[in-house]
């Protein structure tokens, strides 16, 4: 575990090229071709976190001034992912978690039960944060490895599943996503696609972003739709001209330069992945494999990053409407569209349907949150979490981006209490 957190530590930025050039070299390829590939992945991901970065920083602000505009009075604070990671991989269940899932992987391989080669273990928070709720809950190193793992296990399956589809409409070859949140909300948004189906009138709706630009020209394009989307943002936190204007322009540049950093990222992965086919097929004919990885790689689709932007204020609206909801939506506000990526494929792309589930998801995870926030709050004080100066000392936590809120772990976390 010391090597492994001294690797974690490091970030993905340099966890990953490591990660990669140690694959190169068991796939065969030229240790020069292998640096150069395990350089590009590198670079991806300094870039896409620079962008995602340049996003979080300048959406920070509104997000905040949103909240203090509209008043709200909750007791229950969202103190954002990074929250959720120190929980994660901060209490004594981690070991455990850990080696338990590569070994389970490793096993469903084997048994050809899985096509996932899950190696985006930076991630692992997400179900060991279920795993660390539970474990504030009952203080059973066993029965929280066991919810991490099947947290794990079910993140796997449905990798497996939309792996496919996923490949085809982000055109990402031989890559899936066993992504603990993300992929938990898949089943919603295909119950909320066949729901729309049945809709006249919303079933004909046509508004993905090529369908817009094929209709309204640059309206749709990915810069068109940053500019305005920040400049609504601006005007809802009550910004003057000048920040209004500087934030349509920030928000319009990650949209265009998110696509670009992680077309960086895919030419790196493209050469390990062709190698590794190679190779695998040789040994295993009949076999396919898949590069489990973060959603990262998705949520710059124009789609699904507009729908995140869109959710902002639309998550602020739900805190103040929903009867007994007790989340203050704040930190998380900027990486809500982490919970839409994998379900994207199943909404056709269609900002409509993707703004409705979303939605939908954010209640879920509003009332999860409200419903776990006193278990939340007593595994963030394990593992020794500091609320700022300015949060009341009766307020509690909840994050909204982490597989404690997604029904699976809400679940999961309900359960345990049988066990306290």
């Amino acid at each position: 575990m010391g090597i492994i957190n001294s690797i974690i530590q490091l970030g993905p930025a340099v966890m990953m090229p490591i990660i990669f050039f140690i694959l190169a070299l068991v796939f065969r390829i030229k240790i020069g071709q292998g640096f150069k590939a395990a350089m590009l992945i590198g670079i991806g991901f300094v870039g896409i976190n620079l962008v995602i970065g340049l996003l979080l920083d300048s959406l920070g602000p509104a997000a905040q001034a949103m909240v203090d505009r509209f008043g709200l009075k909750l007791t229950v604070v969202d103190p954002g992912w990074p929250v959720g990671a120190t929980i994660g991989w901060g209490t004594p269940i981690v070991p455990f978690v850990v080696f338990g899932a590569i070994i389970l992987n490793l096993v469903l391989l084997l048994l050809k039960l899985t096509k996932t080669v899950n190696i985006d273990i930076f991630n692992y928070w997400q179900f060991m944060l279920t795993g660390g709720v539970v474990y504030a809950i009952t203080k059973s190193i066993t029965i929280s490895v066991i919810v991490s793992l099947l947290h794990f296990l079910i993140a796997i399956i449905i990798a497996d599943l939309t792996a496919k589809r996923i490949q085809e409409e982000f055109d990402l070859k031989g890559i899936s996503f066993a992504h603990a949140t993300s992929a938990i909300f898949v089943p919603i948004g295909m119950g909320m696609n066949w729901l729309i189906e049945r809709i006249p009138g919303l079933r004909n709706v046509k508004a993905s972003p090529d369908e817009i630009t094929k209709k309204y020209g640059i309206m749709g394009e990915p810069l068109t739709l940053g500019s305005i989307l920040g400049v609504l943002l601006g005007i809802l936190a009550g910004f003057n001209v000048a920040d209004i204007l500087t934030l349509g322009i920030k928000v319009a540049a990650v949209m265009v330069l998110l696509p670009s950093m992680i077309n960086i990222l895919v030419q790196g992965l493209d050469i390990i992945r062709e190698a590794a086919e190679a190779l695998l097929k040789k040994r295993f004919p009949d076999r396919e494999f898949y590069i489990g990885l973060d959603t990262a790689l998705l949520v710059g689709n124009p789609a699904v990053l507009a729908t995140g932007l869109l959710l902002i204020p639309g998550a602020l609206l739900l805190a103040i409407l929903l009867p007994g909801n007790k989340v203050l939506p704040f930190v998380d506000l900027a990486s809500l569209v982490f919970l839409i990526p994998m379900a994207a494929p199943y909404l056709k792309k269609n900002l409509i349907r993707l703004f409705i589930t979303g939605l939908v998801i954010v209640t879920l995870v509003l009332y999860a949150g409200t419903s776990i926030a006193p278990y939340y709050t007593e595994a963030a004080e394990m593992v020794n979490v500091k609320l700022p100066a300015n949060v009341s000392s009766t307020t509690e936590l909840a994050n909204l981006v982490g597989g404690a809120t997604t029904p699976l772990g809400w679940i999961f976390i309900e359960l345990s209490k049988l066990f306290s």
